[in-house]
């Protein structure tokens, strides 16, 4: 999904009617790299979240608020002391580059009116948010990017404030149509690609729209294209995006079924196999989409040292696991051994004295073989060595047979921590997932800190037919879920051999209708490591055939009789209860 110069446009569009003189009421950096403005303005309350995240940059008014470190980080004491109670007296966008100034108004310590900008920058990994004085200083920014790091630009404070022409892209919106013709024959590259790695604030998306409301084909070069209909291109081009100019915005989300596909500011006519859903602001757009998107990010980074932990566990035991089997493989003939014993005992009466080997009949396989000997032992030394042989290598399979079961259970179980950090929605997920790793010994508690609460629960579906169906998150929550929350007569179902969560439906003493066996499948499916296929084998079972294998990992269970079926992991229809 393309964060664009059009966007920007848009959000500028958007933000002007709401915020422009609105006063700076609070300022919060909920995360290292992100801000939460609360702004008083003509048209009411609202709040501006900021994010200049590497993965996930973007901008939005939102009604949700979020909760903020004890100590504000210096970045955000530093914008309290110059700009809060400042008013919002502009915003602005150059041409169509991927950046918003807003320009404050506010008293100094000597209550002289000031001005001072702070700039969003969207770029990708290259985002930042920066605070500048009047004449384009740099105070500070949220992300300091020193020489070492880029040649470029520097961004430090006390440098002076510039956007770095690395591309040297045209502004499409105010572009010659001769120009426009010389630039993209400068290119011999496919005509999208032309378009959008000349023109600023353009994406692939956009490019391919253009070529399509042209009539031609976005694969081929600008030479091979005639100078009428390099000129009907950029008439299109151009209206186009005098629709930004007008303000003409038209935010709507494209889906392809229920999977939002792409987002944008203007039509795109090219998607027309998708279904588009259209909204009254582009703010509500890049919340639905980007807010869950962006705690999703959130969760996974903050997870980056428990998935190292359990990554870690499992490729050791995997390392294991390969090397106990291995050594297995060598006890295979252990039973010859025992045989050779035999038949010297059986054959070995006539041996000649300093015999090197024994051709004898194996009465087992009514075949000859070839039993070597050691000439400096006795025929009975002979047999006494290779029934040691075999009961060492007997011995040394019973143990690594023992072993390989246990270290298997630790893959599966690790493989099944790691599905449930994968599912992780909150911190309290965390936390529980922490919890269990250090209950299982595979990180230490640090009695320094204060134990947090847990207040994570599994999740809570309701059917189409009004059941009520439970979804684990987590080992913990799958042992509660199945060996404490239901009963005899509730079903139970996980996906078939692969990491999952426990789905729970509650029957009531009811027959479940087919519909419910089916979504409480579905959800068993989504909720395992084999989401992503197109089709997962599922057991269920009432939950009284469920039984917890005598000191077994939490969560493990074992089951006799059970049914199967098969099913997709599409949850969209499946109602949550919040």
């Amino acid at each position: 999904m393309a964060f664009d110069g059009i966007v920007v446009a848009n959000l500028v569009h958007e933000l002007k009617q709401e915020l422009i003189n609105g006063r700076i009421a609070k300022i919060a950096q909920p995360e290292s790299d992100e801000l939460l403005l609360t702004i008083k303005s003509p048209a009411g309350q609202r709040r501006l979240c900021i994010s200049a995240s590497a993965s996930l940059p973007l901008i939005y008014l939102t009604d949700t608020n979020k909760p903020s470190p004890m100590t504000a980080p210096n970045f955000c004491m530093l914008l309290r002391k110059h700009i809060a109670n400042g008013r919002i007296i502009d915003i602005w966008q150059p041409k169509l580059e991927r950046i918003i100034h807003f320009t404050i108004e506010h008293l100094d310590e000597m209550g002289d009116l000031c001005r001072k900008d702070l700039i969003v920058e969207i770029m990708g990994k290259h985002s930042n948010i920066i605070f500048c004085n009047e004449e384009g200083m740099i105070i500070d920014s949220i992300k300091h990017v020193p020489a070492q790091m880029s040649s470029v630009r520097e961004v430090l404070p006390g440098r002076t404030y510039f956007i770095p022409d690395t591309m040297e892209k045209h502004d499409p919106l105010s572009i010659s149509g001769q120009d426009f013709i010389e630039t993209i024959d400068s290119k011999p590259l496919p005509l999208a690609k032309t378009i959008y790695t000349s023109f600023t604030g353009v994406s692939p998306v956009v490019a391919e729209e253009i070529c399509y409301l042209s009539g031609i084909d976005s694969s081929i070069t600008p030479k091979e294209l005639s100078e009428d209909i390099k000129l009907h291109l950029y008439n299109q081009f151009t209206i186009y995006f005098s629709a930004i100019s007008e303000g003409d915005f038209k935010p709507a989300i494209y889906y392809n079924g229920n999977e939002p596909k792409e987002f944008s500011s203007l039509p795109l006519s090219h998607f027309s196999n998708y279904t588009r859903k259209d909204f009254e602001s582009i703010s509500e757009v890049l919340d639905l989409y980007y807010s869950s998107r962006n705690a999703i990010t959130r969760i996974r980074q903050k997870s980056t040292d428990l998935r190292h932990v359990v990554q870690t566990a499992l490729e050791r035991a995997r390392k294991k696991y390969d090397l106990q089997v291995r050594q297995l493989k060598d006890t295979e003939n252990r039973d010859k051994f025992k045989v050779y014993g035999e038949l010297i005992h059986t054959y070995g009466y006539n041996l000649e004295p300093d015999a090197k080997k024994l051709d004898a009949l194996n009465y087992y396989t009514n075949e000859m073989v070839t039993i070597p000997l050691d000439p400096t032992k006795t025929p009975q030394e002979n047999a006494q060595r290779y029934f040691d042989k075999y009961n060492k290598q007997k011995r040394t399979f019973e143990a690594l047979s023992r072993l390989i079961e246990e270290t298997k259970e630790d893959i599966d179980y690790l493989e099944s921590v790691q599905n449930a950090l994968f599912i992780a929605q909150t911190e309290d997920d965390l936390a529980q997932v922490k919890e269990e790793l250090i209950d299982a010994g595979y990180m230490r508690r640090k009695f320094t800190k204060k134990k947090i609460k847990i207040k994570s629960q599994p999740l809570h579906y309701i059917s189409s037919d009004g059941y009520h169906m439970y979804v684990g998150k987590n080992n913990f929550q799958n042992e509660e879920l199945t060996f404490h929350f239901a009963v005899g007569n509730d079903w139970w179902f996980h996906a078939k051999q692969a990491p999952g969560s426990h789905v729970i439906v509650k029957t009531n003493g009811d027959e479940l209708p087919d519909r419910t066996f089916e979504e409480a499948g579905k959800l068993a499916a989504y909720y395992s490591s084999m989401k992503d296929k197109d089709k997962i084998e599922i057991d269920y079972v009432e939950k009284k055939h469920v039984k917890k294998p005598r000191g077994g990992k939490p969560g493990f269970v074992v089951y006799y009789t059970n049914y199967s079926l098969i099913i997709d992991s599409d949850i969209s229809g499946i109602q949550l209860v919040e």
